[in-house]
């Protein structure tokens, strides 16, 4: 194994302690400090109006302080770092594609990843404004980027995924020719 796949493989267990982090401490944290209702980044088909008054009025303010900090210090990591995870494999697997599928393909986590960013900053508007200063165009922004973050993330997984069933079912009929 090369000094590459080496690191990409650490990049791999850092991700996979930020993944860790946040489900099973931050984002239960803020769950349960919503009275059980779920924070806008577990909510990758987005939310509406309602919704986002629902759960900013039920937050408390330790929650509210514990999203702005914490949640958002480690979101402020994961997009990067998620990118890198799906956009080192996926160049690989391409490697012979046309130029424009390639592209198009390394595009998606690099997509889903500035989605991410833009997401958390309206996110974080709407936990600064609470419920009662809450508006319609701070929730359409934060559910656009949510979808568009969402969507762009999935598309490069399935598309990663596509690859690695691809790549064993090649690796198998070859063993079954040499033998």
């Amino acid at each position: 194994m090369t000094n590459g796949w080496k690191l990409y493989w650490l990049l791999v267990a850092f991700w996979l302690v930020l993944v860790c982090a946040m489900f099973f401490w931050s984002l239960p944290f803020i769950t349960q400090a919503a009275g059980g209702l779920v924070p806008f980044d577990a909510r990758p088909t987005g939310y509406s109006f309602e919704d986002a008054q629902q759960f900013l009025s039920a937050l408390s303010g330790e929650g509210r302080a514990f999203y702005l900090g914490t949640q958002h210090w480690l979101d402020l990591i994961y997009p990067a770092v998620l990118a890198g995870v799906l956009i080192v494999p996926l160049r690989w697997f391409s490697a012979n594609w046309p130029l424009v599928l390639r592209v198009a393909l390394i595009a998606t986590p690099l997509i889903g990843g500035v989605a991410d960013y833009l997401e958390n900053a309206a996110v974080s508007r709407m936990l600064l404004s609470g419920p009662d200063e809450l508006t319609q165009d701070m929730v359409a922004a934060a559910h656009y980027w949510t979808m568009t973050k969402s969507t762009m993330t999935s598309v490069a997984m399935t598309a990663l995924l596509a690859c690695l069933i691809v790549a064993a079912a090649r690796h198998l009929i070859q063993r079954k020719s040499r033998s």
